[in-house]
């Protein structure tokens, strides 16, 4: 596991915006709980872990809404208070023009990927 995917997300318990990093399911699941309805934060974090990426959880109040804690992540990540760079950065859930500019100058810099879902793409380009 060499890649890292920072990914913002809902879940069940937790610190809200704290990067806690997991590296296998019972972690996460110990960690977070079970994913919230309509949440899929935790979804994407199992897949994440499931193609053997590493993964830092950054849980957020409500997906796609709570623009202060999406802030907090871009800023640890903007001044790399996080161990490693992230491969990608994964927002499910938001489709905030404002926040989606600020992650793709973030990825500018560690030559990452956005990772987001085509209903989240398709706001971003109507909003």
């Amino acid at each position: 596991m060499n890649q890292l995917v920072f990914l913002f997300g809902e879940a069940e318990k937790g610190h809200f915006c704290s990067p806690v990093p997991c590296r296998c399911l019972l972690e996460l699941s110990e960690n977070f709980g079970n994913p919230p309805e309509e949440s899929q934060g935790i979804f994407y974090a199992i897949q994440t872990l499931l193609y053997e990426r590493e993964l830092i959880y950054f849980r957020v109040r409500e997906e796609g809404f709570s623009f202060p804690d999406y802030k907090r992540g871009l800023h640890l990540l903007r001044n790399r208070e996080v161990p490693q760079s992230p491969a990608a950065i994964c927002m499910p859930g938001m489709g905030d023009a404002h926040i989606i500019d600020e992650t793709s100058e973030i990825c500018y810099i560690f030559h990452s990927l956005l990772i987001t879902s085509e209903k989240d793409f398709y706001d971003y380009l109507t909003n």
